[in-house]
């Protein structure tokens, strides 16, 4: 077992992985601010208290702030970090209300908003390009090389030859989308299609599960089907196919978190599984101990999840602000401020509730609550 790295070594990691995302996700909103011409009042890495900043000679304010977990661009007419409207920028001359952000045409107003998460979800394939022409992609054909001697695969009939082509409905075109599907549905009951010999054959079957604990000491629980692949493939990929490649990897990344979501919130998984920044401060120490590779890589998916979440149809978040601007869209007029107001607060309760969700889990699993007597 490799031994977690220490505790100044685990901040300085975190600092190093979500200062730089934080800066491009807020960079995306300003630059598409600039685009349309709108006022920006401040650019800040983290919350609260100035701690270090200067004006540039646009009028500016670029800052540090005493908590890095975050950052927000500030738009003449918000009225406050989150971007909420403020009433006051009717009053100003027409002039300078057409540099606001809510006096922007609603289509400016959500490319605006949309491009933090989007430049996010770019840089991730930008990433995964670079690994897929680095090293290439792994495109092992779904067919059985070997059957592992009581797993559910075994039990289900599966032998070696047979060529995996969907489980429950979904299609899988390699072995690596039947280990994608698979490792985030333990003990579940699915049915398998394959092909056997020319013909189309059907197989219900209850997915393993494993509980596995990396060099680390991290535990995980994970879908197990019981089969070995056939010969690995490797196909090169060119410079001009990267990155096609890369954005092959962000939809299907994505899509394991839309299924793991759903699960969460259909109760098929714990909300024990859910990590905060603690956790991620953790992951950032231990990656940084493996290699600049293992960095890299991880820098990716926090990206991917910074850009995913903050497209969620929640007020407070980005996502949120475009489904404001939808129902403008559709409606022709903005939503009611009375309503965007109470909006906002639920969503500020629920990112709070969340917050407080994580840290919890976080906390319980480096021992503490075990340490503490409160749950034993």
């Amino acid at each position: 077992m490799i031994h977690n790295p220490g505790f100044l070594f685990t901040v300085m990691a975190f600092a190093l992985v979500i200062g730089p995302l934080i800066f491009v996700h807020e960079m995306g909103h300003y630059l598409a601010g600039r685009l349309f011409g709108t006022k920006i009042d401040a650019f800040s890495i983290g919350f609260g208290p100035e701690v270090a900043g200067w004006t540039d000679r646009r009028g500016t304010r670029w800052k540090l702030s005493a908590f890095p977990l975050g950052g927000y661009v500030k738009f003449a007419g918000d009225m406050n970090a989150a971007s909420q409207p403020d009433p006051a920028w009717l009053e100003l001359p027409a002039e300078e209300r057409a540099m606001t952000l809510p006096g922007k045409p609603v289509w400016q107003r959500a490319i605006i908003v949309a491009a933090g998460p989007v430049v996010n979800l770019l840089l991730a394939v930008a990433i995964l390009a670079g690994f897929a022409f680095a090293y290439g992609e792994n495109v092992t054909p779904s067919v059985v090389g070997a059957v592992q001697k009581g797993s559910a695969a075994a039990t289900a009939g599966l032998q070696p030859g047979d060529r995996i082509i969907a489980i429950a409905g979904r299609k899988i075109e390699t072995y690596v989308d039947i280990k994608n599907y698979v490792v985030l549905r333990p003990a579940e009951q699915v049915t398998i299609d394959f092909m056997r010999a020319g013909q189309t054959r059907h197989a219900d079957v209850t997915i393993g599960a494993q509980t596995l604990k990396d060099n680390f000491g991290n535990v995980s629980r994970i879908g197990l089907l019981g089969i070995v692949a056939s010969a690995p493939v490797s196909r090169p990929v060119s410079l001009v196919a990267a990155p096609f490649a890369g954005l092959r990897a962000v939809r299907d990344i994505l899509g394991g978190q839309i299924d793991a979501i759903g699960q969460i919130i259909t109760g098929r998984r714990s909300v024990d599984e859910l990590g905060g920044p603690l956790k991620i401060a953790q992951y950032s120490g231990q990656q940084f101990s493996l290699g600049t590779a293992a960095v890299i890589w991880f820098i990716a998916m926090i990206s991917i999840n910074l850009g995913f979440i903050n497209l969620l149809p929640i007020p407070m978040l980005d996502g949120g602000h475009l489904l404001f601007y939808a129902i403008e869209a559709v409606r022709r007029r903005p939503v009611e401020p009375s309503v965007q107001e109470w909006a906002f607060r639920g969503g500020l309760a629920a990112i709070l509730a969340l917050m407080l969700l994580v840290t919890f889990n976080d906390l319980g699993s480096f021992g503490l609550w075990k340490l503490t007597g409160l749950i034993g």
